[in-house]
């Protein structure tokens, strides 16, 4: 029991859950042209909504954000939607700078294109915002085991939440997961490895299984080292 205990943390990992709700904008673009100025005025929560929360949603992994999703199958331009994901949102330090090179991608892309190809009715760009909402899980982690345990099952928007929101929130850029084990585990090397994680490159069903596939071979080499079930 002693050993057992010395695994476990004083700083249980509480899992909390992310929700959104859809509010609309009443903007909406047909063409690149109507979308780099809408982009131009929008505010930063629909910018928001339309990068950084296109991994909390069901997406086509060929695209990064609802820009290029909506360039490559709206107006089925295939080399814009491609310079449009090329944009990582993670290397842009605010939403201001996000716009910028938004903007700047779309500039280039008007300035090669020879006609500005409009959409057919009702594939329109409709511009939103959310309204999020972080709540507890109910879910809390001691240790490594309980951690995987609990990474299978919580939902996709707690991933969402703990692995990409957290780099806009925690100093550093890290995210909650890693930050764990790392100060409350002492588990430096593992934490390392979770934030080697690309979060640009990977949807949240993938990143569960990336880190539960490192968390797990770290928990097998803990019970070979102590050959004390965890």
């Amino acid at each position: 029991m002693e050993e057992r205990l010395s695994r476990e943390t004083q700083w249980p990992f509480e899992f909390r859950q992310c929700t959104t709700i859809l509010k609309a904008t009443g903007m909406k673009a047909s063409n690149l042209k109507e979308l780099r100025h809408i982009i131009s005025i929008v505010s930063d929560d629909s910018i928001f909504h339309h990068t950084y929360q296109y991994f909390l949603k069901e997406h086509i992994l060929e695209y990064t954000n609802d820009f290029a999703h909506w360039a490559g199958e709206s107006l089925e331009e295939r080399a814009i939607a491609e310079e449009l994901s090329n944009i990582d949102p993670y290397e842009c330090g605010s939403i201001g700078e996000l716009r910028s090179a938004l903007l700047s991608v779309i500039d280039s892309c008007l300035a090669r294109v020879p006609g500005d190809r409009n959409t057919l009715p009702g594939d329109e760009f409709f511009f939103n915002e959310t309204i999020t909402y972080v709540f507890p899980a109910g879910v809390w982690a001691r240790n490594l085991a309980e951690f995987l345990m609990a990474l299978k099952f919580v939902d996709a928007g707690s991933i969402y939440y703990h692995f990409y929101e957290a780099r806009m929130r925690v100093p550093g850029s890290f995210d909650d997961f890693s930050l764990w084990m790392d100060q409350a585990l002492n588990k430096k090397e593992l934490a390392d490895k979770v934030r080697a994680i690309d979060p640009f490159m990977h949807s949240t069903s993938e990143i569960r299984a990336y880190i539960s596939e490192i968390v797990m071979q770290e928990v097998s080499r803990d019970m070979e080292r102590t050959g004390v079930n965890l």
